[in-house]
């Protein structure tokens, strides 16, 4: 029997998606599980995009420029502007989903066994992303007591070694839910330009900065225009996971060039999913007015609530709609399965992220969780207390 790849073997599972199953068995024995364990929110997607679809008069579904739809892109600079972001159409490199976007990003970047600084916690499947490219995710450890703010830059210029070829940040975070302050990217601009290394920010979540606290994009970091490549995705700016649609975004020719042959070797991106995304770009005001409030209505119930429950601490979000949680348990893994598998209140249990595929330090992130406050408070509330009793009779509860 032929063999699987030394490749295959290496690349990792989705710690979001593993559960799957358990939570499948759940809901076939009739018992109801609140989904808290993935970025897909209950939003719906703008109409306007939904009528774009629906009012399609095409007769023939064609690919589109390797780079995406002209007029979309062109579109994007107005939106991107609108965000104090000024680029050209051809910086930006419409890709299927921000992950493409990462993986032309790193395999343009990137020779095999080069490494990439990351803080950790980290968005699992950057180290999927690695993994196919043969690169090496070195993390740098941030933590919970200060909200995982960005380590200190000195703990970062520890490890950057001759094979040392960028920095990857995700802005406001996934999993933490922190947002990076400009001084806090600056501090990794002048680093970046010392050593002459890439700066990767996956910036998806631009629109979910909460408490009067402003996104600043590395695209405005000052001398390192050449060093920097943004990453973009409409899946969680307009609930658009399915349509698959992200961008890369350079003002470096030669990456953005380079990343060009990888998209020319896949044809082109989604053409609906860019037709729903251009049409997204006219979204009223409204539609992430209320957006923008839900979350922060489900933010701040979610976090008090959280940390009412003995032995719970979670710090307040400042973007995104995740917040990492420490509960009083032996093992999230373990935890998180025996939610899905052994127990349920009142005919309901709720599915999570474990952290710990969150870390590439082994043995970090067992007695922590990600969750996705993507539900409306109502079911928040059910899933919380539902996550109180299970801790009350846990049988790997720490005191």
């Amino acid at each position: 029997m032929p063999t699987i790849s030394q490749r295959g073997h290496e690349m990792p599972p989705s710690p979001i998606r593993k559960l799957v199953p358990y939570a499948e068995a759940a809901k076939a024995k009739g018992i109801k599980v609140y989904f808290l364990n993935i970025g897909q929110p209950d939003i719906k997607t703008p109409e306007i995009a939904i009528k774009a679809l629906n009012n399609l008069n095409m007769k023939t579904i064609e690919y589109s420029h390797s780079a995406g739809i002209a007029s979309y892109r062109k579109k994007l600079v107005n939106y991107y502007a609108k965000n104090n972001i000024h680029i050209s159409s051809d910086e930006i490199m419409a890709t299927t989903g921000g992950s493409e976007a990462i993986s032309f990003a790193f395999l343009s970047c990137f020779d095999t066994g080069d490494e990439v600084i990351i803080p950790e916690p980290f968005y699992a499947n950057y180290n999927g992303f690695a993994t196919s490219g043969g690169i090496k995710v070195v993390p740098v450890l941030s933590n919970i007591e200060n909200g995982f703010a960005l380590p200190p830059i000195s703990e970062i210029e520890k490890l950057i070694t001759p094979k040392t070829k960028g920095i990857f940040i995700c802005n406001p975070n996934n999993p933490t839910g922190y947002l990076y302050s400009q001084q806090e990217l600056e501090q990794l601009r002048d680093i970046v330009k010392k050593y002459d290394l890439y700066l990767f920010s996956d910036e998806v979540y631009r629109e979910f900065c909460y408490d009067g606290a402003t996104h600043f994009s590395v695209m405005n970091l000052e001398g390192i225009e050449n060093n920097v490549i943004m990453v973009d995705s409409v899946s969680k700016r307009y609930s658009e996971c399915g349509i698959r649609i992200g961008a890369l975004i350079t003002r470096n020719k030669e990456v953005f060039a380079t990343a060009l042959k990888f998209a020319q070797a896949r044809l082109s991106p989604p053409t609906l999913g860019q037709i729903a995304a251009e049409a997204s770009l006219d979204a009223p005001k409204e539609y992430f007015n209320e957006v923008y409030d839900e979350y922060i209505n489900r933010r701040n119930f979610l976090v008090d609530k959280l940390n009412k429950i003995p032995g719970v601490y979670t710090p307040l979000p400042k973007g995104a709609f995740y917040t990492t949680v420490r509960l009083p348990i032996d093992n999230a893994d373990e935890f998180c399965k025996w939610m899905l598998s052994d127990f349920s209140y009142q005919n309901q249990t709720v599915m999570m992220a474990p952290a710990t595929g969150f870390y590439s330090t082994p043995g970090k992130g067992l007695n922590e969780v990600r969750i996705a406050y993507i539900l409306n408070i109502e079911d928040l509330a059910k899933a919380v207390e539902t996550l109180e009793k299970a801790l009350e009779v846990y049988p790997g509860r720490k005191i």
